[in-house]
Parts: structure tokens; C-alpha cells; sequence
């Protein structure tokens, strides 16, 4: 399997992360396409065949996360 270059899956979850927020002051149809771009990359680089899949993967990929944190994981 091919690993995303490890700057990549920062900027990524950034970048969703402020197009989500954008997303939900605006809604702009160009907004809401490039979440869709941003999240069929971070699928593809994670290996994963969802959003919120993607999105822990990525995130656990972070510096600092433990790979046994688990707050992003519902209570």
C-alpha cells in the first residue's frame, strides 16, 4: 500500500477542518466542492473508504497522538 507523505495528512485535515467551517458560514457551491476533493484525498491516502474514517486515520498520524488516545472515540 502506498503511505501519504507524512506532511500531507496535517494540511489535509486542516484544510477540511476550515473548509467545514467556511462551509457552515457560507455554503457555497465551490466550498462544498472542495471538501469533496479534500475528502476523496484524505481517503485515498489513508486507505480508508470514509470521511470519518479518513479523518482518524489522519489524525492519529498527527505529531503528538498516541495511538492509544482515544478521544476521538464516542463515550
Amino acid at each position: 500500500m502506498l503511505m501519504a507523505h507524512p506532511a500531507l495528512l496535517p494540511a489535509a485535515v486542516r484544510e477540511y477542518e476550515t473548509l467545514s467551517l467556511l462551509n457552515a458560514l457560507e455554503g457555497s457551491p465551490r466550498t462544498r466542492r472542495r471538501m469533496e476533493e479534500v475528502a476523496e484525498l484524505l481517503c485515498t491516502a489513508t486507505g480508508t473508504g470514509n470521511l470519518d474514517a479518513a479523518l482518524i486515520a489522519a489524525r492519529y498520524g498527527l505529531p503528538g497522538a498516541g495511538t492509544f488516545d482515544d478521544s476521538v472515540l464516542p463515550s
